[in-house]
């Protein structure tokens, strides 16, 4: 009786053992759960790893870009998850090595683009400004040069701070952050998203003085990163001159977007990160774009495009392009929606200008062949009725020439 209950309890012993080594705790013999549980616990651990190097890497590289702008405090929009404002700088300080040479070379800004992107409505608006447009010209807040210039001319006074300033001045919009980029870098930047999907316009040739040209076929193309380069270069032979410039690079820039969001840029995430870190400066902190990744991601769906349409004129045998203050309104009141804020009335230089110069005979409907005159430093006598002073006035005295409107 005794040997049987010995022998019963070590059989019940071996059984539980066994059980417990299989690891189903007594139920059933099934031994490739714990090795799934291993691999299972193994493959969290990678993966968690990897994606803390990946945002170690991230902050480092991005940590780089970081430039806060002078006389402006950060804004905290983006962790408030507010509708936010960008202007985008494309600047070119290189001229593939020409300038290299010169000390603290900055040259203009080529391109700018007023980007508003609204969290609520998952919205992002893109907005052109002409880099001949007039504009009087900020050197900061609160630093007005009181001279009138094209307003790419603004970066090259005061760096960002001027192009920043400038552009609010003269549309009335709050410019929360900027992000400037070196446009030889485009390349690199294309090619880092894997390329970027565009719909030509026109068929057309182009490539820099010793380079091979690209060649572009009306329809639906796939970039490379040079391709997209000379695509957002060409300017003479558009039939709309800069204006379908600004069209072309909007869409590269909303495709490197577009790309730049899908998963198989992930794979390419040390490419994307090492193209922008050595080519892009902003007031944008690492966290700044942590959040409008995780939470403004919705708004790179729904891209709408625009530009500010000028005026075509001459000023000492520079072509300007003057904004008419309609113009200036429709695009004021489009961006300020776009921000939730409610619409204002522009009342800056540029329409006081505007106003002065049509009581003086000029027309922004005119579209005959003789000269017209646009002034741009008022008489005491004929501008009594403008609000502007003495101290306003801007410097050199000049006029603008101009044959009718046209696109360039």
């Amino acid at each position: 009786m005794d040997n049987n209950n010995n022998m019963s309890r070590e059989q019940r012993k071996i059984s539980r053992n066994s059980a417990l080594s299989s690891g189903n705790g007594g139920g059933g013999n099934h031994p490739f759960l714990k090795v799934m549980g291993l691999a299972l616990l193994v493959a969290f651990f990678v993966i968690g790893a990897y994606g803390f190097r990946l945002y170690a890497q991230a902050q480092n590289s991005l940590g780089n870009t970081y430039k806060a702008l002078d006389g402006k405090a950060p804004s905290a929009k983006i962790s408030n998850k507010k509708p936010v404002s960008i202007l985008l700088l494309g600047v070119d300080t290189t001229d593939n090595g020409v300038r290299d040479t010169e000390t603290d070379y900055r040259g203009n800004s080529d391109t700018m683009i007023v980007v508003t992107v609204n969290p609520k409505t998952n919205k992002t608006t893109m907005v052109s400004v002409p880099r001949d447009t007039m504009a009087q010209i900020w050197k900061g807040v609160g630093n007005n040069t009181h001279k009138i210039a094209k307003i790419n001319s603004a970066y090259n006074v005061g760096n960002e701070e001027s192009a920043v300033v400038t552009t609010e001045k003269l549309l009335n919009v709050p410019i929360d952050y900027y992000v400037k980029v070196d446009f030889n870098s485009l390349k690199k930047i294309v090619n880092a998203v894997g390329g970027v999907d565009v719909d030509v316009p026109f068929s057309f040739s182009y490539g820099d003085t010793g380079e091979k040209e690209s060649h572009f076929k009306k329809g639906k193309m796939h970039l490379n990163g040079k391709q997209a380069l000379d695509y957002s270069r060409m300017r003479y032979e558009d039939p709309e001159g800069d204006y379908g410039r600004q069209k072309r690079q909007r869409q590269v820039i909303t495709a490197i977007i577009k790309s730049a969001a899908s998963a198989k840029t992930f794979t390419r995430y040390q490419k994307v990160l090492d193209s922008i870190s050595n080519s892009m400066t902003t007031n944008l902190s690492f966290t700044d774009m942590q959040s409008m990744f995780l939470n403004y991601s919705g708004a790179a769906k729904k891209i709408g495009s625009d530009h500010l349409q000028g005026y075509g004129s001459m000023i000492s045998g520079s072509s300007y392009e003057i904004a008419p203050t309609k113009e200036l309104q429709r695009v004021s009141n489009k961006l300020r929606k776009s921000l939730d804020l409610s619409e204002e009335t522009l009342d800056n230089q540029e329409t006081k200008l505007n106003k002065y110069n049509e009581k003086l005979g000029f027309s922004f409907e005119y579209t005959g062949t003789q000269t017209q005159n646009y002034e741009i430093k008022m008489s005491s006598t004929t501008s009594s009725s403008s609000s502007t002073t003495s101290s306003e006035r801007t410097e050199p005295e000049h006029s603008f020439t101009g044959s009718g409107p046209n696109n360039y």
